[in-house]
Formats: structure tokens, C-alpha cells, sequence
């Protein structure tokens, strides 16, 4: 056991085996892999990827960013250069497969332009378009705000000083700007699969 959780991707390959060894087990017992099936393998997906993606936004929120004042500035290159690229490495790619998964999903199910277009009677659709309008705008927000201003912030691009803590401003923004958007988001989608509505 100890070879195992001695690496995270041995971990997590790990974690893995252990689904496949329950689908087997339920194949076994007569479940199949028909329609539905598929449809909830990408809601798994969706909400794998969405743990992934709004646990990092709110790592960098309500940890990363206001405890950086309260560390010395010879350890801050420990975030900036080693923990911050790597955490937005999976927060952007957590991001897009969140964004992807949820728009197959809503294609599997059959709702993905009565909810993108608000088109429907049902409020159940309307949550979740109201849920997939605030994650588009979240993804929209990491790929072209957050990321481009925090590779000048961290120095992964070359910039003058005044340039890096101004692109750091921005990225803290922008980054809020998604918490903000995150609370509604969960709460629609949520709603959408547990209110009798």
C-alpha cells in the first residue's frame, strides 16, 4: 500500500482500477452499458473535472492569495516559481474538461440548446442554463484573463516589473470575479438535479 500512496499517479491510477473493478462487478450483477449509462459517465466526468476545477479556484482564494503577504519574501519564489504553475497547469485543463463534459452531457441528454438558449417551460432547464452560462464565462475567464495575466505575474513571461504586479492585479480579479460567479453556478446545478421543480 505504501508503494502506492507514495505517488500520486500511482494513487490515482489506483483509484481508477478500483471503478473499473465496481463496473465489473455491477456488469456482472446485469448492468449494461447502454444510453444512460453513457450519460452518466459524463456526469461523473463533469463533476470529477468541476471538483478538480472550483477546489483550485478556491485553493487560490481563500488560501493562496491572502496568506502570500504573510510569507517572508525569500520563500515566496516556492509559490511563485514551484506550487502556483503547477496548480494553474490543472486548474485551466480542469476548467476545459469541466466545460467539455458538461456540454456533452447536455447533449446526451437532449437539453443542450434549450438551456443554452433558454427556450424551455421547464425551470429545471433554466437552472441548468443558467449553470452552464456562468461556467462558460468562468472557462472564458481563466484561458483568456487569468492565465495570460498570471504568466506575466509569475515571470513564466518576461515583463517589467510595473507590467507583473499590474497582470497579477488582474489575475486576482478575474480569479475573484470567478469565486463569485462559482456560488450561483454550484447553486443552479445543484438545483437542476435535486429540486422537484
Amino acid at each position: 500500500m505504501n508503494n502506492i500512496l507514495s505517488s500520486l499517479g500511482k494513487t490515482v491510477l489506483s483509484g481508477f482500477i478500483l471503478v473499473l473493478l465496481i463496473v465489473f462487478y455491477l456488469t456482472s450483477s446485469g448492468m449494461t452499458f447502454d444510453y444512460s449509462y453513457y450519460a452518466f459517465l459524463f456526469r461523473w466526468l463533469h463533476v470529477l473535472s468541476g471538483v478538480m476545477w472550483i477546489g483550485l479556484l478556491w485553493y487560490f482564494n481563500f488560501v493562496q492569495i491572502p496568506n502570500m503577504p504573510n510569507i517572508p519574501d525569500e520563500q515566496k519564489p516556492a509559490i511563485s516559481k514551484v506550487i502556483a504553475p503547477k496548480a494553474l497547469f490543472w486548474f485551466r485543463w480542469a476548467a476545459i474538461a469541466t466545460l467539455v463534459t458538461g456540454l456533452v452531457l447536455g447533449h446526451l441528454n437532449g437539453y443542450i440548446h434549450e438551456a443554452l438558449l433558454f427556450s424551455s417551460g421547464s425551470t429545471k432547464i433554466h437552472l441548468i442554463g443558467f449553470g452552464m452560462w456562468l461556467g462558460i464565462i468562468m472557462a472564458f475567464n481563466v484561458w483568456v484573463f487569468i492565465w495570460p495575466n498570471q504568466k506575466r505575474a509569475l515571470g513564466i513571461v518576461e515583463v517589467s516589473k510595473e507590467i507583473k504586479l499590474s497582470s497579477a492585479k488582474k489575475a486576482m480579479l478575474f480569479s475573484r470575479t470567478n469565486t463569485l460567479l462559482s456560488i450561483p453556478m454550484l447553486y443552479c446545478m445543484v438545483a437542476a438535479q435535486n429540486l422537484n421543480i
